[in-house]
């Protein structure tokens, strides 16, 4: 069943799927698409058109900017900002107030499983591959691949992580996850899992 706390702001033209959960004093926008069993935490804003993939997390106080795109799995830690805006300005080069006809949003993609850890931004436009961990601070410029840890101002990338999170080590060529088990195969800077592995 799908909770709205009674202090929470949700379009009636959001979308939110069975099970859904949104926390006090979130905001949800018009045009939002929330999948099943996800989680919007105290505060947290969640922009017009946003679409979450199913058992997704934004955690209190992140910002979600629109046309953000959140795959299934992805975790949104505590005050995270997906920004939209490339050349932000509050006025025009005239000194009149810009509005939404004076610009063009862009997005930040989450792809799949990836998780961004507290306080982190993500400038657009960026995407953020399948299970990719952007450390807690991290100010992120440019694509993370799959599967990468990245950290640092700006993030660079520090390794690799499996599908629990755990930094992979590698051993004969092969990257390991201590916590799973599972493989994976280096080439030309991509990860992806050993063949057998999904």
């Amino acid at each position: 069943m799908t909770y709205i706390a009674a202090s929470a702001d949700v379009s009636e033209r959001a979308r939110l799927g069975e099970g859904t959960k949104v926390w006090h004093l979130a905001q949800v926008r018009e045009g939002a698409q929330l999948g099943t069993d996800c989680i919007v935490g105290r505060g947290a804003y969640i922009g017009a058109g946003v679409t979450m993939g199913e058992n997704s997390k934004v955690q209190n106080y992140a910002l979600v900017y629109e046309p953000a795109a959140l795959g299934r799995g992805v975790f949104i830690g505590p005050a995270v900002v997906l920004t939209n805006d490339t050349y932000p300005r509050s006025i025009s080069p005239d000194g009149t107030l810009k509005s939404g006809r004076d610009w063009t949003p862009v997005g930040v993609t989450v792809e799949k499983g990836a998780s961004i850890g507290a306080r982190a931004v993500c400038v657009a436009p960026v995407t953020i591959g399948e299970w990719a961990t952007v450390a807690a601070g991290a100010v992120v410029t440019k694509d993370v691949p799959a599967y990468a840890l990245v950290a640092g101002v700006p993030a660079r990338q520090h390794g690799w992580v499996g599908k629990s999170g755990h930094p992979l080590y590698e051993e004969g060529g092969v990257w390991h996850c201590p916590a799973t088990g599972e493989r994976y195969s280096e080439h030309d800077g991509t990860l992806a899992p050993t063949e057998g592995q999904s």
